[in-house]
């Protein structure tokens, strides 16, 4: 944890990269490796002690630019739940998913689905009726009312407890947030996250339609909501790369920013506790090699990897790109190495 003067609030502070405990010489290397084996990468920021030791902009982007970072939009919202509870406008993560949508009446057949918890949506262990990672994204799109969509297949087939990939399941934790403390997801993050680290205020993003381009294509900007109103819970938020990075190291300091509890702590234990299914809440955790991470990860390569032990933190902005090469190899490779103390 970070005890000291500078915070990157206003601005970032670089450093060389040996006052760091790094290798400026292994971390040039990123480069020519990015071109040739991550071409869609368009900036990197590798943070160490909360100090910018590697940052670097290509096809035109610059630090101020924002991206849209796909799934990664998941961890913010886990961060949000955490605020949330901390500021009692949630009982728990064992409250009832059903609790917060009282005009939603389940079938009687439906018993599994009044069991499902707060708890079973962070860590993708609620039952849907497709297979894993064959989500019908498509149909959820098309729908006038994805919170009502998503209601009607939550629940069905499997069981509670096996690990199963949602993005309707986060979207329903963004509508909980809404539910429960009467503001978007959007606007409680611009208050209790965003601006206290720093971070640029997302703007109000009006949508006039509901198009492939409009939810996930270039046109995305500021962060994306259903047709209800509510702020895309599993994708669809644009952010910089520092600002990417400020919010992995607001992690590893524990939510704490300059004397300020932002996350509680022990909601920062509980989301990057390792279990068998390697993920938290909303967030994927590894261990390797003697390396402890846990990374918030997005679509064609976008990543907030937090590395405790090295005090390090490395945000990855990319543009989509069908399997883009998994940039754990890049970190594992080219950035770890380069911690030398």
């Amino acid at each position: 944890m970070m005890q000291r003067n500078y915070w990157p609030t206003k601005e970032w502070l670089s450093a060389d990269p040996a006052a760091l405990g790094m290798d400026a010489e292994l971390l040039s290397e990123l480069e020519p490796v990015i071109q040739s084996e991550y071409s869609n990468i368009n900036g990197i920021v590798v943070a160490r002690n909360g100090y910018i030791a590697y940052e670097k902009y290509n096809h035109g982007y610059g630090p101020d630019d924002p991206h849209h970072v796909a799934s990664v939009t998941k961890s913010i919202i886990s961060a949000l739940i955490g605020i949330a509870i901390d500021a009692k406008y949630i009982k728990s993560t064992d409250q009832k998913v059903l609790d917060f949508f009282p005009e939603y009446v389940p079938a009687t057949a439906d018993r599994q689905k009044r069991e499902i918890t707060i708890r079973h949506l962070l860590t993708m262990t609620a039952p849907y009726p497709f297979e894993d990672w064959h989500e019908p994204l498509d149909k959820l799109c098309i729908e006038p009312d994805w919170v009502k969509y998503t209601l009607d297949m939550l629940g069905q087939q499997g069981s509670i407890g096996a690990f199963k990939y949602s993005t309707a399941g986060a979207h329903l934790l963004s509508a909980i947030i809404t539910r429960s403390t009467g503001t978007s997801a959007r606007e409680f993050a611009n208050e209790r996250l965003f601006k206290p680290v720093g971070m640029k205020e997302i703007p109000d993003y009006e949508m006039n339609s509901f198009g492939f381009e409009d939810l996930f294509g270039k046109a995305v900007k500021g962060w994306v909501k259903d047709p209800g109103g509510n702020s895309t819970g599993g994708w669809g938020l644009t952010l910089t790369p520092r600002d990417m990075a400020r919010f992995g190291v607001l992690y590893l300091n524990h939510g704490i920013w300059d004397n300020s509890q932002i996350i509680p702590g022990t909601w920062i234990d509980e989301t990057t506790a390792m279990n068998p299914h390697h993920y938290g809440y909303l967030w994927w955790l590894r261990e390797e090699d003697g390396v402890c991470a846990y990374l918030a990860l997005g679509d064609g390569g976008n990543v907030i990897c937090c590395i405790p032990d090295k005090n390090l933190v490395i945000a990855i902005a990319s543009e989509f790109a069908l399997n883009a090469r998994d940039r754990w190899t890049l970190i594992k490779e080219c950035v770890i190495p380069a911690v030398i103390d």
